[in-house]
C-alpha cells in the first residue's frame, strides 16, 4: 500500500455538541474514509499532534484510534505511525457479513429490515 507521507487533516470538533468530543472525531475519520477523503495509506496525525490540532485530550484521541482500528479503518505501524487502512475488508467481517445476508434472505427480511437490524446491533 502506497504510504502518503503528509498527515491528513482532521476538520474541528464542536464542543457544545451532545455528541461526545471521541465520537465526533471517529465518525468524521470513518465517515471520510468510506468516501474515499482520505485514501488508503494516508497518514493520520500522531494522537498528540491531533489532541493539539483540536484542543481534546490526548486520552480522547488515543480513544478514536483504538476504535477505528478495531473497526479495520486504521492501522497503527509503531513509531511509524497511523494510517488509512486498505480498502479491503478483513476477511472474517467478509464472512459474517455473508452469513447475516444468507439468513435475512432465508427469513424473508428485505434490505431496508436487515439494515434496521445492523444499526439497531451498532448502537
Amino acid at each position: 500500500m502506497r504510504r502518503v507521507s503528509e498527515p491528513a487533516t482532521i476538520h474541528p470538533v464542536d464542543p457544545e455538541s451532545d455528541v461526545p468530543l471521541y465520537e465526533q472525531v471517529r465518525t468524521q475519520v470513518a465517515t471520510r474514509v468510506a468516501a474515499g477523503d482520505l485514501a488508503p495509506g494516508t497518514r493520520l496525525p500522531t494522537v498528540r499532534a491531533l489532541a493539539d490540532q483540536l484542543g481534546i485530550g490526548v486520552r480522547t484521541v488515543q480513544r478514536v484510534y483504538v476504535e477505528l482500528e478495531a473497526d479495520g479503518v486504521v492501522v497503527t505501524e509503531g513509531r511509524r505511525g497511523t494510517f488509512v487502512a486498505s480498502a479491503t475488508a478483513p476477511a472474517d467481517a467478509v464472512d459474517a457479513a455473508a452469513d447475516f445476508v444468507a439468513t435475512c434472505r432465508r427469513l424473508g427480511l428485505s434490505l431496508t429490515e436487515a439494515t434496521r437490524l445492523v444499526e439497531r446491533g451498532w448502537s
